[in-house]
């Protein structure tokens, strides 16, 4: 099960429902694609001088050291703490830019940002629940047929579980 890594703004804890407007939970990792689901999510619910519908949450999940150096061998145990570190930086520069494009996006500001640690697909099916999400936002990478089969894909996975509406944001291929 995922533990709570950090929470933000908008609350302390993250374990109960936000009051008032329905909740819309934006799943964000530290991709393009991810923030520019991130960022035509405030351009379309989050507009300045537009009534909020929604209160947001982004969430990113921070993947367990030992999963990422994985069967290493002899030694492995000696960088889970460079590891370690260096995934805590990546939430933390995560969290840091999500703030920022609400910021300057949607002068959001009463957002709550949230890290967890976990698979991304548990992470943020199980924010949906804890927060009885009306709506999830989640970035498309654009894999292929046999990268995402190999890979797996969030999304997919998020579509098939998550017990609230799934928006699935494609970031737009670039025409030469």
């Amino acid at each position: 099960m995922a533990e709570e890594a950090a929470a933000g703004s908008g609350g302390a804890g993250g374990s109960s429902p936000l009051p008032g407007k329905p909740v819309m939970v934006v799943g964000i990792d530290d991709s393009d694609h991810s923030y520019y689901a991130l960022e035509w999510t405030l351009q379309h619910f989050f507009a300045p001088g537009q009534p909020q519908q929604y209160r947001l949450v982004v969430l990113t999940a921070k993947p367990p050291a030992s999963s990422v150096i994985g069967i290493a061998g002899v030694g492995s145990a000696e960088l889970l703490p460079t590891v370690e570190a260096d995934l805590k930086r990546t939430v933390a520069r995560v969290m840091e830019k999500a703030k920022m494009l609400c910021a300057e996006v949607a002068q959001v500001s009463d957002a709550r940002y949230e890290s967890m640690e976990g698979d991304a697909r548990t992470v943020i099916c199980e924010a949906v629940d804890r927060h009885h999400a009306e709506i999830l936002v989640i970035g498309c990478h654009g894999y292929g047929k046999w990268k995402r089969a190999v890979l797996g894909s969030v999304s997919d996975y998020c579509t098939h579980h998550a017990h609230c509406s799934v928006m699935v944001v494609k970031r737009p291929k670039h025409k030469h």
